[in-house]
């Protein structure tokens, strides 16, 4: 079965720096798509970023496009946020999930879900 483990998150102050990362296993396919989001308390989940194993193409929402960078490591299985120049509202939960597909990651709707990791910016 798929199994999505994210880690990095933690305390930082306005203008850090935190690397996520989201460790995959037991993918059926060698290509698939993996998305970030990220939700707060009382608060909708937003897409933040998606990158595809296979091409490595890759997406940001508006919101953090510039501050923020995916990458992946295929012999380790995983994919990793990179989250500079952090604001307090950037605070939440975030979360890696998984698609088959490759098609363009920032339109997949995804089937597989991690557990979610804390990022609290404040200072």
């Amino acid at each position: 079965q798929v199994q999505l483990v994210e880690s990095g998150g933690d305390l930082v102050q306005p203008g850090g720096s935190l690397r996520l990362s989201c460790a995959v296993s037991g993918f059926t396919f060698p290509y698939y798509n993996i998305g970030w989001f990220r939700q707060a308390p009382g608060k909708e989940r937003e897409w933040v970023s998606c990158i595809n194993s296979r091409s490595g193409d890759t997406g940001f929402s508006d919101s953090v496009k510039g501050r923020f960078t995916i990458s992946r490591d295929n012999a380790k299985n995983t994919v990793y946020l990179q989250m500079n120049s952090l604001k307090p509202e950037d605070t939440a939960v975030y979360y890696c999930a998984l698609v088959y597909s490759s098609n363009y990651c920032g339109r997949a709707k995804y089937d597989y879900w991690g557990q979610g990791t804390q990022v609290t910016v404040s200072s």
